[in-house]
């Protein structure tokens, strides 16, 4: 008999492998449900829903750049600046709304564009190309508005809202970008690009792949999902704050990680991160219900990310 044989895991145990987050999730509902009565309340669950979004969104995003073995820091500055841009181009400038959210989102496109030619062509670390865009990002930000917040146009305000009882609209917006990101990954050349860069940048080039090319579109995608991330959040706020979604873009890696993706590329799945987030929006509702102490919350959501990660470090060494 082959090692290969012996070295197979039982299809149960390869299940687990896969969707050892889906399986998280499930256990740290059920015991929320326990531990408060008001957990399994459906205007609890939809507001966890609402919560994840933002965070589904971006990390959306993130999961292309992560897969290809890269990092985004940039996502929640880009954020911030798309929705900024789009309060001021709506209210200040007088543009129609629909051209406004246009111009916000290739705001975000051009920051990802920017951020994949420092990395492809300059050849700066993504960590280092990724850092000095969020910098600048944040920066623009608080130019354009001089500091002060930007009250968002009521049409678009209304991306915000909810459906009836039932059907907010950040939730459909974030489970539309999960169908995106699930095709581009799963059926699309670029998405099969991206997976064969993070397993091995030099064998993808020598396979005939041009590296240069699509890491501009995985950078570009995450900041259009970025983007897309901030007319959400500002317009559940109703207004563009230079500030917003300041530490998002770390709540949208660790989404991504918790979601069984690996840092190290070639790894990672739309389902996953979608579950990831729904970790984090779940874990941290379940602690507001609980009553603990926001300073406490960090302290188990860094814990969760360490376990995340260690996890994925375990799991790669296994495989090796």
């Amino acid at each position: 008999m082959s090692t290969n044989v012996l070295r197979r895991k039982p299809p149960a145990a390869a299940w687990l492998g896969e969707n050892g987050a889906l399986v998280a999730l499930v256990v740290l509902a059920a015991a929320l449900s326990l531990l408060s009565s008001d957990f399994l309340a459906v205007t609890n669950l939809l507001n966890v829903g609402v919560q994840a979004a933002v965070t589904a969104i971006l990390a959306f995003g993130a999961t292309f750049v992560i897969i290809t073995g890269g990092i985004d820091l940039s996502v929640g500055s880009v954020a911030a600046l798309s929705a900024i841009v789009l309060a001021w181009t709506a209210t200040d400038t007088g543009l129609p709304w629909p051209l406004a959210v246009v111009i916000a989102l290739a705001v975000g496109l051009a920051c990802g564009l920017v951020n994949a030619a420092l990395i492809a062509y300059g050849k700066l670390p993504p960590f280092i190309a990724t850092l000095a865009m969020l910098g600048v990002a944040r920066g623009l930000a608080l130019v354009i508005s001089q500091g002060s917040p930007i009250a968002m146009p009521e049409t678009v305000s209304h991306l915000g809202d909810t459906i009836g009882d039932y059907l907010p609209v950040p939730v459909i917006v974030m489970l539309l970008m999960g169908v995106i990101t699930a095709v581009i990954l799963n059926r699309t050349y670029s998405g099969r690009a991206m997976y064969a860069i993070g397993g091995n940048e030099e064998a993808a080039r020598l396979s005939g792949i041009n590296v240069n090319r699509q890491k501009l579109i995985t950078y570009a995608l995450a900041g259009l999902f970025a983007a897309v991330a901030g007319v959400v959040l500002a317009s559940r706020l109703a207004s563009a704050q230079p500030q917003a979604a300041a530490g998002y873009e770390l709540d949208a890696i660790a989404a991504v990680v918790i979601g069984g993706a690996s840092l190290s590329g070639g790894k990672g799945r739309a389902f996953g991160t979608f579950v990831g987030a729904l970790i984090l929006a779940v874990l941290r509702n379940g602690l507001n219900l609980l009553s603990v102490s926001a300073f406490w919350q960090q302290v188990v959501i860094g814990v969760v990310i360490a376990l995340a990660v260690l996890l994925d470090t375990l799991r790669r060494r296994a495989t090796n």
